[in-house]
């Protein structure tokens, strides 16, 4: 079967200190992390990879990762521009901030025409969820439902995702005995505790606890080409909502599936895996990060020239 790695690196990372946090070197022979999770993908047995990016990053883009991954596999690009909306919308004056990750993948449209899985450009899943999400895909998705979507995203454990660095946002999860989404809150402020534990902290500066073995999604989605149809005509309801009027509103694919599952249009399996997530969140992140593609290849799971 025919499978498609979408790779979402469009965005600029304000809180990385307003650098490019996806094109930053991690490894020891100047590998990004796209390139760790290209590897991986590729590994898993998906065969074709879909960059989303601006139209200004693209000549920095290709030199850095696209011309060296397109001798390895089929490529092909998608442009998320602000300005491109549905259905005669027109972008509010002044708006630079792009429409969210559902914007993100509805440019795919018209490009990616196979079941796919959607990922962030500066996140590191580990191999597990690659697998585990290629086999599903072949092996039980069903691609031909139209009415209600199957869907499917790696469960991490919410303990093995938090930074040192700050504060991050996470989709926890609830899960049925089918091992079937029932509910995902979008949560945002979690920060890193003492002793392996991990807490919310709210708008009026008061604390809660969280349970670190949550459930929780790291906008890694696994889809039929379906699904970005039904992007687009829910990007039009959104716009017509009088999102289309505000500045930073966003059109996010937590939300979206969320909102499909309340109305039962779709169904999204849930697949646990105890890998750990890191990324480039903060600048101060970058160290971590290279330390831990250190430790991997030492451990023998990356070759030091990953695509040697």
């Amino acid at each position: 079967m025919e499978t498609t790695l979408i790779i979402m690196a469009a965005g600029i990372g304000s809180r990385f200190g307003g650098g490019i946090k996806q094109l930053a070197p991690v490894g020891p022979s100047g590998e990004i992390i796209m390139d760790y999770s290209i590897h991986d993908a590729l590994e898993a047995g998906f065969n074709k990879v879909v960059f989303i990016i601006r139209k200004d990053l693209e000549e920095d883009f290709r030199r850095i990762i696209g011309d060296r991954i397109e001798k390895i596999c089929p490529c092909a690009y998608a442009f998320q521009e602000v300005e491109n909306l549905p259905g005669g919308f027109k972008n509010p004056e002044g708006r630079t901030k792009p429409w969210g990750t559902g914007h993100a993948v509805l440019a795919c449209k018209g490009i990616v025409d196979t079941p796919a899985l959607v990922i962030n450009a500066d996140d590191y899943y580990g191999k597990d969820a690659y697998v585990k999400l290629h086999d599903y895909i072949v092996n039980e998705m069903d691609t031909s439902r139209e009415d209600v979507l199957d869907i499917a995203m790696p469960g991490f454990i919410l303990g093995n995702t938090l930074s040192d660095n700050g504060a991050v946002t996470r989709g926890i999860c609830s899960v049925d005995e089918n091992n079937s989404l029932s509910s995902i809150v979008e949560t945002s402020n979690i920060y890193k505790g003492e002793n392996g534990t991990a807490y919310v902290e709210e708008k009026d500066g008061s604390k809660r606890p969280v349970d670190t073995d949550a459930l929780v999604s790291m906008n890694m989605w696994a889809f039929s080409p379906v699904f970005i149809d039904r992007l687009e005509s829910g990007f039009i309801e959104f716009l017509s909502s009088g999102n289309a009027n505000e500045m930073k509103s966003e059109y996010l694919l937590p939300t979206i599936i969320g909102d499909m599952l309340e109305k039962g249009t779709a169904t999204v399996k849930v697949l646990k895996t105890e890998d750990k997530w890191f990324g480039v969140t903060y600048k101060e992140d970058k160290d971590y990060v290279i330390e831990s593609f250190k430790k991997l290849i030492a451990d023998g799971v990356y070759k030091e020239k990953l695509f040697e």
